[in-house]
């Protein structure tokens, strides 16, 4: 699974810079995951240079592997990664890769019908956090296929942070720019690193049992007009190579 790893963060940093749009001003939040199995579906049904392109060594067994590993009996986090494939009975499915499944409907009758389904099964599957995912006329009559990638996770940390020590900071948005926020705060240990490479550090939040953490990434300094990230995600995309 290391392959499909490094080339899942390689995906994620090629895809905030695509999301972004190059405005640094707002926040980004996305599931690489999520979005990379969801592709990765797709192309079990590509074909010829088209499944050339999106085909990688192992990629589906890879991906099989890891979702058995993060879905393993006594952890202690709520992850929930799911997918379905809604479309016609003459569609041929994988059923063995990303626990997907096909459900039969009528779109060219019933299209409304089938979004509404749809939107349940997000909902259900999110524990009710996503609701309409799929806006009125998103779904017609010449609708031939639509895959759904559901995603839920809770999850607390190890350390917690003490709520009563929560007050009031100034984050930087850019080199002139801040911003009022509501910071948390606690002192205990921590894996720290420092990546030269990149000017940044790089601290990591274990959560309960430790089977996964959140890694904060913070640059040094501002070196550009930015967050400072976009020139640490380039640095962290050339390590990748």
């Amino acid at each position: 699974m290391e392959r499909l790893s490094a080339a899942n963060t390689q995906f994620s940093l090629n895809l905030f810079k695509k999301i972004s749009g190059g405005n640094t001003s707002k926040n980004v939040f996305y599931s690489p995951i999520s979005i990379s199995s969801a592709l990765a579906m797709v192309s079990l049904g590509a074909k010829g240079n088209t499944a050339v392109q999106m085909f990688k060594d192992q990629i589906h067994s890879s991906f099989n592997k890891l979702m058995s590993e993060l879905k393993k009996p006594g952890v202690q986090y709520v992850l929930s990664l799911a997918n379905r494939l809604y479309g016609e009975n003459t569609l041929m499915t994988q059923k063995t890769y990303y626990k997907a499944e096909l459900e039969e409907v009528d779109f060219k009758k019933k299209s409304e019908a089938a979004r509404v389904n749809i939107n349940k099964w997000v909902e259900k599957n999110t524990q009710e956090k996503i609701k309409n995912l799929l806006p009125q006329g998103s779904v017609h009559d010449a609708t031939k296929l639509v895959l759904v990638n559901a995603i839920y996770f809770k999850g607390n940390w190890e350390k917690k942070f003490p709520k009563e020590a929560t007050r009031d900071g100034q984050f930087k948005l850019n080199k002139t720019q801040t911003k009022p926020v509501k910071m948390m705060h606690q002192e205990s240990k921590f894996p720290l690193a420092f990546i030269p490479e990149m000017d940044s550090q790089v601290l990591e939040l274990p959560y309960v049992g430790k089977n996964l953490s959140m890694l904060i990434i913070l640059p040094n300094e501002i070196q550009d007009e930015t967050t400072g990230l976009q020139k640490a995600s380039e640095i962290f995309c050339l390590c990748l190579l």
